[in-house]
């Protein structure tokens, strides 16, 4: 039996939260929910009896960035892969010192999304 991983999306822009859900089942993967800001991330990581392996994690949010949302959830969960997708590179170094697997600029391509996202997968350390 093949298991469906679970991906975990924290983005403030509805269009994008409509476009990542699309992409992602349509690839095979299960959504555990959808995050508008990091703060919410947060509550709704703790709060995940199975946690998923994977994170889409947007940098900027109102109430709390996706950085300081990837501090928390790492402390939780440390084998947890946090994918960046942001169009403020800036943040690209920051994000990869405090452990996040990946950081994709936006724009990108579906095919990059989805081979990040099955590359965090099998790098993920039961």
């Amino acid at each position: 039996m093949i298991k469906i991983e679970k991906v975990f999306i924290v983005e403030d822009e509805p269009t994008l939260q409509f476009f990542y859900e699309k992409v992602l089942t349509i690839s095979g993967f299960e959504l555990a929910g959808i995050a508008s800001n990091g703060k919410e991330a947060v509550d709704m990581f703790k709060s995940f009896s199975n946690k998923p392996k994977v994170i889409l994690m947007d940098q900027r949010m109102p109430e709390m960035s996706g950085i300081e949302a990837s501090k928390f959830i790492l402390q939780i969960d440390n084998r947890v892969k946090i994918i960046f997708i942001s169009a403020d590179t800036n943040a690209k170094e920051e994000a990869l010192s405090i452990g996040a697997f990946l950081f994709i600029a936006k724009p990108f391509t579906i095919n990059k999304l989805i081979g990040a996202v099955n590359r965090a997968i099998e790098s993920y350390v039961i």
